[in-house]
């Protein structure tokens, strides 16, 4: 068995630490950076000091920024690639297999993400690249997703995710990769509703953290979440999701995680924008991508377009992009006409 993680930031640095740990045998365990720079750091450290500083990486874990070598091995039947990068990276890595001509039998992308210009969900932009090229009928792809906060995992902290494909043997053969130690990995086949989840929480988790630094309690929070997660099911259900997936890992897991733990990159956006920072500001002070406000706008053009209200995506739109303040925003929430549940 051969695994290749393609992204070495925080949580795909992670992952394949997690897999090195549960196969301490193999040596077939790579963790590909997308740039050279970045991978003669890692090796010369074999600590991720940027994203995961004070972790040593297991002696089975390699790094290589060779993508050609890589991509020469990756159709084998025992091979599963893992895409790692952020969202906006995700084309980046569809394209080069395209350029290499060498397409992974088995292949699951980490990111969360809405694209802002197209609106599409991740599995759309791989199916809307390789529409270009016709590929085998034997190739499996799907995602990976679920609450995970990268530094509890590479300490092998226990945690549970969830892989979605249209693909069963996909599913079957991710569950035999990750699914070790202290990773539980379950399976579906709503490929829209797990990455919807993943992409939508973010906007909740930065609402949340407005709450939060507002000080405005712990019911505020909790009914936020609720409310949260009612529009986020709403939206769901209009693109053909299942219900049952917004009250899973990839849906309520996922959001409570995001939304109320302080390793949250977006958590902490909303944080400081109710202590009256500008957005430009803190996404610079950040260092890491929060994606909440990359796909915020998206969301709102996918309710627009089917028709869904979501008040709270629509609120924290105008926060992070109309000079809405977030005592405003709290008014504009709280003042809405009473309606059923």
């Amino acid at each position: 068995m051969k695994v290749t993680v393609i992204g070495a930031g925080s949580w795909g640095t992670a992952v394949a630490m997690h897999v090195a740990k549960s196969y301490p045998e193999l040596g077939s365990i790579n963790l590909c950076p997308r740039s050279q720079t970045q991978a003669q750091e890692l090796v010369n450290q074999r600590i991720n000091v940027r994203y995961l500083p004070g972790l040593s990486f297991p002696k089975n874990l390699s790094i290589t920024a060779d993508w050609k070598e890589l991509f020469q091995e990756c159709n084998e039947p025992d091979h599963l690639l893992i895409i790692a990068t952020p969202f906006s990276g995700l084309a980046e890595v569809a394209k080069n297999l395209l350029d290499f001509g060498r397409f992974p039998l088995h292949w699951i992308w980490l990111c969360k993400g809405i694209d802002p210009i197209s609106g599409h969900l991740p599995h759309e932009v791989i199916a809307q690249i390789f529409s270009t090229q016709p590929i085998s009928s034997n190739i499996q792809y799907g995602v990976l997703s679920g609450p995970s906060f990268a530094i509890e995992v590479a300490k092998g902290l226990p945690c549970a995710l969830t892989v979605a494909s249209e693909s069963s043997a996909l599913c079957q053969f991710t569950q035999k990769v990750l699914h070790h130690r202290n990773m539980r990995i379950y399976a579906t086949h709503d490929i829209v509703g797990v990455e919807l989840g993943g992409a939508i929480k973010n906007i909740f988790a930065i609402a949340t953290g407005i709450v939060d630094g507002l000080q405005l309690g712990l019911n505020a929070r909790a009914a936020l979440i609720t409310r949260g997660m009612a529009e986020m099911s709403r939206l769901g259900l209009a693109m053909g999701a299942d219900q049952e997936t917004f009250m899973g890992l990839t849906g309520l897991g996922d959001l409570i995680l995001t939304a109320t733990g302080d390793l949250s990159r977006n958590r902490q956006v909303g944080l400081q924008l109710a202590q009256g920072k500008s957005l430009a500001s803190i996404l610079e002070n950040l260092g890491h991508v929060a994606e909440g406000v990359r796909c915020a706008q998206a969301v709102m053009a996918l309710a627009k377009s089917h028709q869904v209200e979501m008040p709270i995506v629509k609120t924290v739109c105008a926060v992070l992009f109309d000079q809405l303040t977030p005592q405003e925003a709290v008014l504009q929430i709280m003042s809405r006409d009473p309606r059923q549940e």
